[in-house]
């Protein structure tokens, strides 16, 4: 990178309800360090996704879906940021009370439509939320699922201030 060039960006969108997918989103913003954008869903803009290197999809998973704000994001953005952004790596990091694939499957096939590169594996943490009680409560997010988020990002933006991405 010369002189020029700015520093990389990483994008880190994210939406919680209860906690869980806020704490992995700033994980992965600490890892990222300097690098990192952490922005929140109804924030995120067609310039920021234009604008950012690299990004990182923080969601939980509701009624077997991404959540309506994460969703509501990509319909802002798909089209003002269609064939404008190819070839950029990402990653997601899902809060889920079963298996949270559902969420998952959806920002692939989405980001299949602007040819992201994923370049981590999925994130899925299952926090077996199963009542309503529970669904609903605050949630604490493992250590260990913490520190993979907290890699997940410190990884994507070496990535990107290598240039490897």
């Amino acid at each position: 990178m010369t002189e020029a060039e700015p520093e990389p960006r990483l994008l880190i969108v994210w939406h919680s309800r209860t906690g869980a997918s806020a704490a992995m989103a700033r994980a992965a913003a600490e890892g990222a360090g300097a690098a990192a954008w952490l922005v929140g869903a109804g924030e995120a803009s067609p310039a920021m996704l234009r604008a950012a290197s690299g990004y990182i999809f923080a969601c939980p998973e509701n009624l077997g879906s991404m959540s309506g704000m994460m969703k509501e994001m990509f319909d802002r953005a798909y089209y003002p940021c269609l064939g404008q952004i190819e070839g950029r790596p990402y990653a997601t990091l899902i809060a889920a009370g079963s298996d949270g694939e559902g969420a998952q499957r959806q920002i692939d096939r989405i980001v299949t439509g602007w040819r992201l590169r994923r370049v981590a594996d999925p994130l899925i943490v299952n926090l077996a939320a199963q009542t309503p009680e529970v669904i609903a409560a605050p949630k604490q997010v493992p250590p260990k699922a913490l520190k993979l988020c907290h890699e997940i990002g410190a990884a994507l933006a070496e990535g990107l201030r290598l240039g490897v991405f």
